[in-house]
């Protein structure tokens, strides 16, 4: 079993930030997997999603129930093989897992208070740098792979524009080149869930003791719906009661309320909620949905992504699954239509899996098939 050992580097120098501001005194916290060979060729980078962080595999000493959340595809003798490789997750800045974020004091407040709402907006291309800060810091110069599914995939994307010379591979799973409008609406419905809530106070909440909560649960409650295929769902829950609604009557009926949870599906939803509520920040998530948001790498050459790619050198893998209809198969085809354009080296797997978006942190053989293969391949090529 992969134990995994929490880490933290603290950097003094500002970090320059898309917006025009800078945040400063910052730290980032990381693990790291397997050993650096000699070469230093063997490192790959893994880019967290919206509720991660840098805890991508192996578990902690002591803990039960800690597996990293990629733990089925990062680790020995796994797709992502951490006998061969030297594996790093990086939680970004910005994010309630250990790196400097809202809920950490404020370098330029004068009386010690935390950022709250004061933490400056970030984006995918701030987070990239700043990880390429803390790759300089641990000597390694150029990555054998990046990889990321959904929002970790737009990282990879943005690692292989920004810093083209460092990058061998560029994994893209379940992800976009940006969001469609429909996407900007559902963070914005779960935005406004969470600065509605009475208990938000402008972001400030920390002031005054309470987080909240009731605006987390159900931004919660809207990203889960997205995540999950129609086919799932049905398959899961149906339309089966609770079952002590059917207790409660002469036969399997309802109560006919408005308020109680009568539903399978309303008590699994009130369950995500409550818990992601417990663990979560509520200017973290503004912050992250929003990085989401700006994402658009081709925004700059007039919306034409071919050109905004062509900066591209590495070579890329892309998967989609065809139930995902948050990331669609189409949008990660707008990617590889793209780079072929631009006569790119990429590989692409479409996986006919019945779990939605979800399916990116799932077991599927032909799924985790495809990533193995090629991470064997890049083992070729840099292992020597």
């Amino acid at each position: 079993m992969l134990v995994a050992t929490p880490q933290s580097l603290h950097f003094d120098a500002p970090l320059a930030l898309q917006s025009g501001a800078s945040i400063r005194q910052y730290d980032l916290a990381f693990e790291t997997y397997g050993t650096l060979n000699s070469a230093k060729t063997n490192a790959v980078l893994i880019c967290h999603a919206l509720n991660a962080s840098h805890h991508v595999a192996g578990v902690y000493a002591g803990q039960a129930k800690s597996e990293g959340w990629w733990d089925n595809m990062v680790g020995p003798g796994k797709p992502v093989d951490t006998d061969r490789f030297f594996v790093i997750g990086v939680n970004n800045l910005g994010s309630c897992f250990g790196s400097t974020g809202p809920m950490h004091a404020n370098p330029d407040s004068p009386d010690g208070q935390v950022y709250g709402a004061d933490f400056p907006v970030v984006t995918v291309e701030d987070w990239v740098h700043a990880q390429a800060l803390l790759l300089d810091r641990l000597g390694i110069r150029t990555l054998a792979a990046v990889m990321g599914g959904s929002l970790g995939g737009m990282q990879a994307i943005a690692w292989a524009l920004l810093y083209p010379e460092r990058v061998r591979r560029a994994v893209v799973v379940a992800s976009a080149p940006n969001l469609t409008a429909e996407n900007i609406a559902f963070n914005e419905v779960a935005r406004r869930a969470i600065v509605t809530d009475p208990d938000f106070h402008g972001g400030n909440f920390y002031r005054h003791g309470v987080v909240p909560k009731r605006g987390l649960r159900i931004a919660r409650m809207i990203g889960h719906i997205t995540y999950l295929s129609d086919d799932v769902m049905n398959a899961k829950f149906g339309r089966q009661l609770r079952s002590t609604v059917v207790q409660a009557g002469a036969s399997q009926d309802y109560r006919y309320s408005t308020q109680d949870v009568e539903f399978q599906i309303e008590s699994y939803l009130r369950y995500q909620g409550d818990k992601f509520a417990d663990y979560f920040d509520a200017n973290t998530y503004l912050l992250i949905t929003r990085a989401l948001d700006y994402f658009d790498p081709a925004r700059a050459f007039g919306g034409n992504l071919s050109h905004a790619l062509a900066r591209a050198r590495c070579k890329f893998l892309l998967v989609s699954f065809v139930t995902d209809w948050r990331f669609a198969p189409a949008r990660s085809r707008e990617i590889v239509k793209a780079l072929l354009d631009k006569q790119r080296d990429v590989s692409y797997a479409e996986i006919d899996a019945p779990h939605g978006h979800d399916a990116f942190l799932l077991d599927d053989p032909r799924y985790h098939g495809v990533v193995r293969s090629h991470f064997e391949s890049l083992a070729a090529e840099v292992l020597v």
